[in-house]
C-alpha cells in the first residue's frame, strides 16, 4: 500500500496598495503572514478565502472578483518534497480592516520588509517585487 503525503495548505489574500501589502502578526509570534488560512472539510477556496478574512479582519472579501495571483511552495531541502503550499488570490472588500481576537497587529509591508515575514511569504513578495506590485 502506497502512502500518500498531504501537503498543508492555505488559502491566502493579498492586498497590494500604494507598493505595499498587507500583513498581519498573530498574538504570541514574531513573524508576520498573509491573512488567510487552511480549508475546512468541503469548502472551496472563495469560501475558505471569505470565512477567514471575516474571522481575521472583520471585513468581507467580494469573491466574485478574486484573482489568483499564484502558488507558492517551500520544498525540503533533504528530499526536495513540497513542505507547504499556498494558493494566493486577490480580491475587493468591503468594510474596515480590523484586527481580530487571534491578530496582534495588521501592518502594511514593502519588499524591504521581506525578512519579517514567514518562507512561503517571501516568495510571494519575490514575485510582487519581480512584477512591480512592491516597492
Amino acid at each position: 500500500m502506497r502512502h500518500i503525503e498531504v501537503v498543508p495548505e492555505k488559502v491566502a489574500w493579498v492586498l497590494v496598495r500604494d507598493g505595499r501589502v498587507l500583513v498581519t502578526r498573530n498574538r504570541g509570534l514574531d513573524v508576520f503572514y498573509f491573512p488567510g488560512g487552511k480549508r475546512e472539510p468541503g469548502e472551496s477556496d472563495a469560501e475558505t478565502l471569505a470565512r477567514e478574512i471575516s474571522e481575521e479582519l472583520r471585513t468581507r472579501v467580494d469573491t466574485a472578483t478574486m484573482v489568483h495571483v499564484g502558488t507558492f511552495e517551500t520544498r525540503n531541502d533533504d528530499d526536495g518534497r513540497t513542505e507547504f503550499r499556498m494558493l494566493c488570490y486577490t480580491a475587493d472588500y468591503t468594510g474596515p480592516l480590523l484586527a481580530s481576537m487571534e491578530v496582534e497587529e495588521l501592518d502594511w509591508f514593502g519588499y524591504g520588509d521581506r525578512a519579517r515575514v514567514s518562507a512561503v511569504d517571501q516568495l510571494v513578495f519575490d514575485a510582487l517585487h519581480t512584477s512591480g506590485q512592491l516597492t
